[in-house]
């Protein structure tokens, strides 16, 4: 039988290594080794989805595998792939942390320096324990969950007050009614209001799962409540003081649990970052940060944004902005929302409409909101964007190739930084194998519009102005285009009177003279006066050449001004040119 073993190491050297050693074991076929914890679940969970026989028989996991833990790693493959057999790659060999990889799901510990024994010994007893659970399971797909088990969607908020919980809720509801089974999570944990929100009253809460290590289908059961709508319900606990004993492990532990029993899981993070709402974002396949149409909930946003990339949680372009509220008269649209976040803005922005909320909220019946509101239409709206509504045929592998489970790049940041409590721990473990540069670099010159965003609306305006969108210049162009147009046929008429002043001036000059030569007179001293004048402006001109007193031969030419266009319409006044000069001839002409 041939040995099919999948490595993940985060450090090119140890692959090397790695891989040298596992080329001289016999009957083994070694895959290429995976850089990251994301790639590795991301690996498995497409090979699940084709065939249990496509999984490979063992994954070796590196103790420097990033950005997740390589204990959290663990358990997520036995988790969610029962039948592989994990081996843990460590330097710490010691019984604290074999009694920990143990717990988490591995099948057994090769210490390094790796030696040809020990890694033959280890691979070939995972091998022979996956085997058998391969033959319990009879080689049948429909016994194991199917692929990665359902999607989760993790809710969180930039601040208080922007409706994070009108959200989760709605959308949950919506898969509902596409025919999904649904779980609603309150991760809010200090003051949570979901079953406020659906007028539930229930003693047990997510609280009661955090000192149980084995989170059974009963225990599960006895925890969850189901509502009228359908949803499975796991709130949280009534005394805010309890949110301590909810740590990142329980949350990954209940959420794993939800998702092999549920096609869809929904979790109200609310908009304090505790390590458990920390877990769910990080394990999200849709990370939704909700924000309103106002400078301070988008630097709230921003901050959130922030927050994520230093603790390695989520990283910026991997996050769904929603803006709520949002109306075509805010100064503040998605499109800069975007840019101030670095995040992706989902299409569907979410409208105000308090008027229509207000009945619910206050009744505690979110379910009943009225199908014509435009607050229901939109948040249903956004689920059908989120593929929150397709069939439940098709999701089942809903948490597949999306799937981030725990690929939150960033840097480890540096020990002046703030850390949440409770996180500390896990942020130094990711941080061990992390090696690579912060998200904020990888997305290169980043936006820092939030900080730009000014409090005041006028400059607000300007600011918006400045980065304003195409479509709203166009429309203000096309206002003041007809009187950018009456403004150049005004200056242009103006241009044609001076012309025609100075037509009749030249041509009254130019008669004069001819008609004073020797050899000139008053029809010398028309055909020159004509000569230069415009054939536009010689339709309607008059010239007029005679011996005036005192000597001198005079030349007066008339001209019509046109309209706009030579040659068209005229104004019904004249402009008169009149010139003379010292006669020379002998000859006593009259006036023409």
């Amino acid at each position: 039988m041939t040995i099919r073993i999948l490595p993940a190491v985060g450090d090119p050297d140890a692959a090397r290594s790695l891989g040298g050693l596992l080329g001289q074991l016999p009957g083994v076929e070694p895959s290429a080794p995976v850089g990251d914890s994301t790639q590795l679940l991301d690996t498995l969970a497409a090979l699940a989805a084709a065939s249990l026989e496509e999984l490979p028989e063992v994954v070796l996991v590196h103790e420097r595998i990033a950005p997740a833990p390589a204990l959290e790693v663990i358990r997520e493959i036995a988790l969610r792939f029962p039948a592989v057999g994990v081996v843990l790659v460590t330097a710490d060999a010691g019984p604290a942390l074999y009694s920990a990889a143990m717990d988490a799901g591995a099948r057994g510990i090769a210490g390094i320096p790796l030696s040809y024994d020990e890694l033959a010994t280890r691979v070939h007893g995972a091998a022979q324990w996956a085997g058998g659970v391969r033959r319990h399971l009879g080689g049948g797909g429909d016994t194991l969950t199917t692929g990665p088990g359902g999607r989760l969607v993790a809710v969180t908020g930039a601040k208080g007050g922007v409706g994070t919980t009108v959200t989760a809720v709605q959308l949950a509801l919506a898969a509902r009614a596409a025919g999904r089974t649904v779980a609603l999570v309150d991760l809010d944990l200090q003051s949570g209001d979901i079953a406020s929100y659906l007028d539930v009253q229930f003693r047990r809460s997510i609280a009661d799962l955090a000192q149980i290590t084995d989170i059974s289908p009963r225990v599960l059961q006895d925890a969850v409540f189901t509502h009228q709508t359908g949803l499975g319900l796991l709130l949280a606990p009534g005394e805010g003081e309890r949110g301590e004993e909810v740590t990142d492990r329980t949350a990954r532990q209940v959420i794993g649990a939800l998702r092999s029993r549920f096609e869809l899981v929904v979790v109200d993070c609310g908009t304090q970052m505790t390590s458990a709402g920390a877990a769910a974002v990080e394990t999200a396949d849709i990370a939704l940060l909700v924000t309103t149409p106002d400078v301070v909930a988008v630097r709230a946003a921003k901050r959130m944004v922030r927050l994520w990339d230093r603790l390695q949680i989520r990283k910026a372009e991997e996050t769904v902005t929603v803006v709520n509220r949002h109306s075509r008269q805010a100064e503040i649209q998605p499109q800069l929302v975007a840019r101030a976040t670095g995040t992706t803005v989902a299409r569907t922005a979410i409208p105000a409409g308090f008027k229509e909320l207000q009945p619910a909220v206050d009744s505690g019946r979110m379910q009943d909101l009225d199908a014509k509101s435009a607050v229901k239409q939109a948040l249903w709206g956004l689920a059908g964007e989120l593929g929150l509504v397709d069939s439940a045929s098709g999701s089942g592998g809903g948490g597949g190739g999306g799937r981030r489970a725990a690929h939150r790049g960033g840097h480890a940041g540096g020990s002046g930084e703030r850390t949440l409590p409770g996180l500390r721990r896990r942020r130094a473990i990711s941080a061990g194998g992390a090696g690579g540069s912060s998200a904020g670099a990888e997305r290169g010159t980043g936006p820092e519009a939030l900080n730009e965003v000014p409090p005041s609306s006028s400059t607000t305006g300007s600011f918006l102005r400045k980065r304003g969108d195409r479509g709203q210049v166009t429309v203000e162009f096309l206002g003041i285009l007809p009187l950018i147009l009456t403004v150049l046929a005004v200056i242009w008429q103006f241009v044609l009177i001076g012309y025609t002043y100075s037509l009749a001036g030249n041509s009254a000059d130019k008669g004069a003279r001819a008609g004073a030569a020797a050899d000139g007179g008053p029809a010398a001293c028309r055909s020159a006066a004509e000569e230069d004048i415009p054939s536009a402006w010689r339709g309607s001109s008059s010239v007029s050449c005679g011996a005036g007193a005192d000597g001198l031969f005079t030349s007066t030419v008339r001209l019509k001004v046109p309209i706009l266009f030579p040659g068209g319409a005229d104004f019904p006044f004249t402009v008169t040119g009149t010139a003379g000069a010292a006669d020379e001839s002998d000859l006593a002409g009259g006036d023409e």
